[in-house]
């Protein structure tokens, strides 16, 4: 198991309301200079950079299975819960992001 990660090195923002990131949807969102992209995959909230490893080009309109996205343009794939590369070309895993839930509103921490 990893290491559980100090939620006081982040700040914390919101990006949408629960109502408007159903299921199955994803959100892009820019959090000062940092392109994130934020899935609710079955009630539970990811959020990754949106940079594929591989070539540095944008990864979230890559398609999902389970938890994996699968890069656009190579077919490298990467476990949004984690980052954990899954398969080549890319060998570096992606950023994550905590997510959580305050009251109605979806936040995501950036490191400070």
């Amino acid at each position: 198991m990893s290491e559980p990660i100090d939620l006081t090195d982040y700040s914390f923002y919101t990006v949408a309301k629960v109502e408007d990131l159903p299921p199955g949807e994803r959100l892009f969102v820019e959090i000062g200079d940092v392109s994130i992209v934020v899935f609710n995959i079955a009630g539970k909230y990811f959020a990754i950079g949106d940079v594929c490893t591989h070539d540095d080009g944008p990864l979230g309109d890559g398609e999902l299975d389970g938890h994996q996205i699968i890069c656009p343009r190579h077919g490298a794939r990467f476990d949004v819960r984690n980052g954990k590369v899954l398969s080549l070309p890319a060998v570096v895993d992606i950023p994550t992001y905590p997510v959580r839930v305050t009251e109605n509103d979806i936040e995501v921490g950036v490191p400070d």
